[in-house]
């Protein structure tokens, strides 16, 4: 068996502020474990989940914050996450920047590995979108 990442925690001061964020962002859909500050993430079709084989992608979970969240500018402490982009990821990424975010590193065309930029979400957490097609169009998948 792999060592695959199957699961990933996004951690919120608000967790609220976050929830609608990302649905709004990314359609995700979020779920609370009764009166537990922990709600699952399904990130749609194609991921792994406990009633499917494995697919593409994975879900998650959304949990109260622990603590102060990251300054602005601060060194990531942890991980991040990287999302696919289906579509336009100009698009997404602006439309991320209109909803709270602000931006980390900015939109750039990397040969052999896509279009890829990297956001902090309104509570200080930084993630990353990535598209296949780069600027001109051109598509490093080959597809």
């Amino acid at each position: 068996m792999s060592n695959l990442v199957v699961h990933f925690e996004i951690h919120a001061t608000e967790p609220l502020r976050l929830i609608d964020f990302y649905s709004s962002l990314f359609g995700w859909t979020f779920l609370q474990f009764g009166s537990v500050d922990y709600w699952a993430i399904d990130t749609g079709d194609g991921a792994i989940n406990a009633q499917a084989e494995p697919g593409h992608g994975i879900n998650g979970g959304l949990v109260q914050r622990r603590g102060a969240p990251p300054e602005a500018g601060a060194p990531i402490n942890g991980a991040d996450v990287v999302v696919g982009v289906d579509g336009d990821i100009d698009a997404v990424f602006a439309r991320a920047l209109s909803l709270g975010a602000t931006e980390a590193l900015p939109l750039t065309d990397m040969e052999r590995v896509g279009r890829l930029g990297y956001l902090a979400d309104p509570d200080g957490n930084v993630f990353g979108v990535i598209s296949p097609t780069l600027s001109d169009g051109t598509n490093v998948m080959g597809t």
